[in-house]
């Protein structure tokens, strides 16, 4: 090893999630190599799913930028948003330039259901209505018909709790949070009354937290539906409840079972033991959904999967989400597993110089804090590298090197600084509205808005 402070290791994180920052921590604090890290991310704001995942009523979880600050003020920290691998610069180019590129890419797309009628109008991902609602430029200009009585959310995750709990919630609770303003506008037009929430195995298996399917059930907007000849346990099922978790959450829907319908003007129907078979059309729009009801059988594998039992149900609804798992997005000249949705790796490690971190190394599971072991984890193994490496003589040692690349391709990069400003600014609007926030929901928007500031009035 022959890294040095005036030949530090350099290293290009692609992804500014909680992965990436994860990584980034673990790199800078560390005193065994001296390191320089630059992050990249396609869009000028930092944060990943934090800004445009996170629901708009869940601010606290959203409090765990101020340790992704921290990280980016650390000396040798860099940030060039705005900059798209694969668009704007190659993987070619970051390997000429780094020592080591890691992949924070999380997973961008989702999966299908596979079923007949998925493409018709009022057939969306989650993902989409997720990044439409919390001002994700990739998703400002969806549209979703509101006017409908019934909705679907197909799947039982975490993600599909905060579809649901929008569609459900009284707009005005939203009214004061970081909610985009067109989404809000739409939410208070809404004709939703209705939203069945599907999921294909039973209770137990649920992978929502208690956290989530409690907010449904105590919504004061809209009243929690279970049916009792739902919950009845299978022996693998009883098993589970051995674990706190699971008991909780089997003990909270069997207690929301014994409610019946109530009063409330909302209702969310909690079905469990259901797939969608069939969307069903008039018109070339979803009117109404097929569902089989399922039995669990054995895996194999110690738990249950679900089986079709040729029993049917047909619920009318016009708009449908599906929540059913998340793949990544092929990157040119990086290594992609068609299969599994992800970079195929060993313990982070793609190939030489090269590693991955967060979902785009494992898929879409855990919390935002689950990412920092696994990015860790992933140094940790990138750092045994290192120590075995000699610094490369044709990685360029200049700090000017990539910005000159960047400002050679006429790139406009935002900064760390341009970011900070942009921060102020919604914030600034925000407070103008009444609000946390007030995001800037397209990349014209936001460097605009960078322009003006730096404009001398």
């Amino acid at each position: 090893m022959n890294w040095t402070p005036d030949r530090p290791l350099q290293v290009a994180i692609v992804g500014s999630g909680p992965s990436g920052f994860y990584a980034a921590e673990a790199l800078l604090k560390q005193k065994d190599v001296p390191v320089r890290v630059d992050m990249f991310d396609r869009l000028p704001t930092p944060f990943g799913l934090v800004r445009g995942g996170v629901a708009p009523d869940h601010q606290k979880i959203k409090n765990v930028v101020m340790v992704y600050e921290k990280v980016a003020a650390m000396p040798g920290f860099r940030f060039f948003g705005n900059v798209h691998l694969g668009r704007d610069v190659s993987a070619a180019e970051l390997r000429k330039h780094y020592d080591h590129v890691v992949y924070a890419v999380g997973n961008e797309s989702d999966r299908k259901l596979g079923i007949p009628g998925e493409d018709l109008q009022g057939s969306h991902s989650a993902t989409e209505f997720v990044g439409w609602y919390n001002g994700h430029p990739d998703h400002r200009e969806r549209a979703f018909d509101l006017s409908v009585e019934r909705a679907a959310v197909v799947g039982i995750g975490n993600v599909a709790m905060d579809v649901t709990r929008i569609l459900a919630e009284d707009p005005e609770r939203l009214a004061k949070t970081d909610i985009a303003d067109y989404a809000l506008q739409a939410l208070r037009k809404s004709r939703v009354r209705e939203i069945w929430l599907l999921g294909r195995r039973g209770p137990a298996q649920a992978a929502y937290s208690p956290a989530e399917i409690e907010e449904i059930g105590e919504l004061e907007s809209a009243e929690l539906v279970v049916r009792p000849d739902e919950l009845v346990l299978d022996e693998v099922s009883k098993a589970e409840t051995s674990d706190p978790t699971v008991k909780k959450n089997v003990d909270y829907v069997a207690d929301v079972a014994r409610r019946a319908e109530g009063s409330k003007a909302k209702k969310v129907r909690l079905r469990f033991c259901v797939s969608p078979v069939e969307l069903i059309g008039e018109g070339g729009r979803v009117s109404a959904m097929k569902i089989e009801k399922n039995e669990l059988v054995p895996d194999g594998k110690g738990g249950v999967k679900a089986k079709g039992t040729g029993r049917f149900e047909t619920i009318p609804v016009g708009l449908v989400f599906r929540s059913v798992g998340y793949r990544g997005i092929p990157i040119p000249d990086v290594a992609f597993d068609e299969k599994i949705g992800h970079i195929p790796n060993t313990a982070g490690r793609v190939k030489p110089g090269e590693y991955v971190v967060g979902w785009a190394k494992r898929g879409p599971s855990g919390l935002i804090g689950t990412n920092r072991a696994d990015s860790v984890a992933t140094v940790q193994a990138m750092l045994e590298d290192a120590r075995a490496q000699a610094a490369r003589p044709d990685v360029a040692r200049d700090a000017r090197a990539v910005p000159d690349l960047l400002a050679s391709k006429k790139l406009r990069y935002v900064t760390f600084q341009d970011w900070k400003r942009l921060d102020r600014l919604e914030l600034e609007r925000g407070a103008k509205a009444g609000k946390i926030r007030e995001k800037f929901t397209t990349v014209a928007e936001m460097l605009s808005a960078l322009e003006s500031a730096a404009t001398p009035a």
